[in-house]
């Protein structure tokens, strides 16, 4: 595909000759997303769409750190309550005590985290309770 063009030869002719012979070739078998579905041209324009998709794809959060930090401690939470084991619930709680710690002594960028640390004590005594 690094030729260039012939003088005198279409260009639509030139480039579906190079097309048609990259599919002889079988440069195009097994590409990723073979087979599947285009993403949907019904949503609205969006300019940044192609970051948002690096994003996601990198697991990149676009959150401030607080932001994130602030559903780190809600989905431990969760985690902690439906944990298989009281030491695996103290585990988690640990934890995301210590990322709180982390972010209440060195404030990240963002809105105020508005968290104190869990009482370990008190959530392996709702863990109890629950099973």
């Amino acid at each position: 595909m690094t030729e260039r063009k012939p003088p005198g030869v279409d260009f639509e002719t030139w480039v579906d000759r190079q097309v048609r012979e990259a599919a002889e070739r079988g440069a195009f078998d097994n590409l990723p997303g073979a087979g599947k579905p285009l993403p949907s041209d019904s949503a609205p324009y969006d300019e940044l769409w192609w970051i948002k998709g690096k994003m996601e794809r990198e697991g990149i959060s676009h959150l401030p750190p607080t932001l994130s930090l602030r559903k780190e401690v809600e989905d431990a939470l969760v985690a902690a309550h439906e944990a298989a084991s009281e030491a695996q619930a103290r585990r988690i709680i640990a934890a995301v005590n210590e990322k709180i710690r982390a972010a209440i002594a060195r404030p990240p960028a963002g809105p105020p985290l508005n968290k104190k640390p869990f009482d370990v004590e008190e959530i392996a005594a709702e863990w109890r309770e629950r099973h």
